[in-house]
């Protein structure tokens, strides 16, 4: 897979990060999501040390995304359920019908 250069900020300083081609909007997304999520968290907490303040949003950052997945777990296990439930009901009610 090819990879390019791209250029991103992070608390000031500039980073050169290899990217899949075709993604390079994507990583510029997420890394504009990230510096602002370090910048609103020293603003709430007067953090200015950058490695706590990598830490921290780090540890939010994946809490948001065990809480998904746990959401997601959840939706999958209740849609299951509900084919299931369709499925049984289809198949009674095809049983019932007369043969002709």
């Amino acid at each position: 897979m090819s990879t390019q250069a791209v250029e991103i900020q992070i608390l000031g300083r500039s980073l050169k990060v290899n990217c899949p081609l075709g993604q390079e909007d994507a990583l510029r997304a997420a890394a504009q999501d990230f510096d602002q999520r370090l910048k609103d968290l020293s603003e709430r907490t007067n953090i200015n040390n950058a490695e706590q303040l990598l830490m921290f949003t780090g540890l939010n950052i994946c809490n948001e995304l065990h809480s998904e997945r746990q959401e997601q777990h959840q939706s999958d296990a209740n849609l299951s359920n509900r084919i299931n439930q369709l499925s049984e009901t289809l198949d009674k009610a095809l049983q019932i019908q007369p043969k002709r």
